[in-house]
């Protein structure tokens, strides 16, 4: 069964409201693509490669996301003036296999991603690279069983299933991922599944808010032979309690993030950003989107920090497009990411905007 996503988890539209108190659209009243439209920027380093290692494709809407097909993905990838030579995909609860057992139905995105890779290659030019990667979901806590559902996605893709990504973010300010609880990734049927992942050399991409941080490094801890992927800087959380954005929340997700990057199996992607419950989310509704030197003042001191901790080469960017899409497209996006790395050196800016993410999802770029 796939997921049925809370529209406060993804940004409703038209007239909801986001953690930063905006409705979407309510002052310009303009479709997405011409509110974002109305900033405009060239794209800063465009030689220097990228590879994204976390997008999704949604060809059907989700809850009230906009769609994301992958005539959009390509036009992002080949029109943003940035060098995006390859691209990870990420499971996104779409076009699994609509019968069959259950367990194994999720299979059905890795095919589905794995025909858009090859369409991309085919086309070639600029659109190869395309789902160089995939990441697809496999419900952990089966246990050993989940072997099956691994072992389906490795035939299904054989040169481009990389890994497994079982969302576990959870608070409670945030219960909207279903089937999600407190404490999942201690659970010992959970971690009997993790130990299928790493038996097969998949990576696991992690998902959690902030206060989970210290549950990610007890896993790592557990799986010392186990690349494990945090996703989206661990979230920092602008809902509820966190909404005030106070020197206690930064230090405790400070706290944490160094509690996970001690663990020398984990690496972190910096993107995600701009996710409408972030602390330092971009807004998705306003006269006009953030210009990428907002985006880049705004999040910068989260940014240099995680890379502080973790280093160049076990941190990558993403674009988490198109959930970050709501406040900003690819340019800008990139643009930012940029801004906050001008002073880095060439092979700092080399592993962060490629090099690490090539080596952990075993891309050979």
């Amino acid at each position: 069964m796939a997921l049925v996503f809370s529209p406060v988890l993804l940004g409703a539209r038209a007239g909801a409201k986001f953690c930063n108190g905006s409705p979407y659209m309510s002052e310009t009243n303009l479709p997405p693509d011409a509110w974002r439209a109305l900033v405009s920027e060239a794209a800063l380093e465009p030689e220097l490669p990228i590879i994204d290692p976390h997008h999704h494709i949604w060809p059907e809407s989700i809850g009230e996301m906009e769609t994301y097909p992958p005539e959009q993905l390509f036009a992002d990838k080949t029109e943003s003036g940035h060098n995006i030579v390859a691209t990870v995909f990420m499971e996104a609860h779409a076009r699994y296999f609509a019968d069959g057992p259950e367990h194994l139905r999720p299979v059905g995105e890795t095919v589905y991603a794995a025909e858009i890779g090859a369409q991309a290659d085919h086309l070639g030019g600029s659109l190869a690279g395309l789902c160089a990667g995939i990441v697809g979901h496999a419900n952990l806590t089966l246990g050993a069983a989940v072997a099956e559902v691994l072992d389906a996605h490795i035939a299904a893709a054989p040169q481009r299933f990389r890994g497994i990504r079982h969302m576990t973010a959870y608070d409670a300010v945030f219960p909207f991922l279903p089937g999600v609880r407190p404490g999942m990734m201690a659970e010992p049927a959970f971690r009997a599944g993790v130990g299928q992942v790493q038996k097969r050399g998949l990576s696991l991409d992690v998902w959690v808010l902030h206060p989970q941080l210290a549950e990610v490094a007890a896993l790592a801890a557990a799986f010392p032979g186990l690349t494990i992927i945090l996703n989206h800087i661990g979230t920092p959380l602008g809902l509820g309690p966190y909404a005030e954005k106070s020197a206690e929340d930064f230090a405790m997700w400070e706290a944490g993030i160094a509690k996970v990057a001690a663990c020398p199996n984990v690496v972190v992607k910096i993107g995600g950003l701009n996710m409408g419950f972030t602390a330092i989310t971009a807004p998705s509704s306003g006269p006009l989107p953030w210009s990428s030197a907002q985006m880049a003042a705004a999040q910068r001191r989260h940014v240099l920090k995680v890379i502080e901790y973790f280093g160049p080469a076990r941190a990558m960017f993403e674009s988490n497009f198109p959930v970050d899409r709501m406040a900003g497209g690819m340019t800008v996006t990139w643009n930012a990411f940029k801004r906050m790395t001008a002073d880095f050196s060439v092979t700092e800016k080399a592993e962060l905007y490629a090099g690490t993410a090539s080596r952990v999802y075993r891309l050979g770029i």
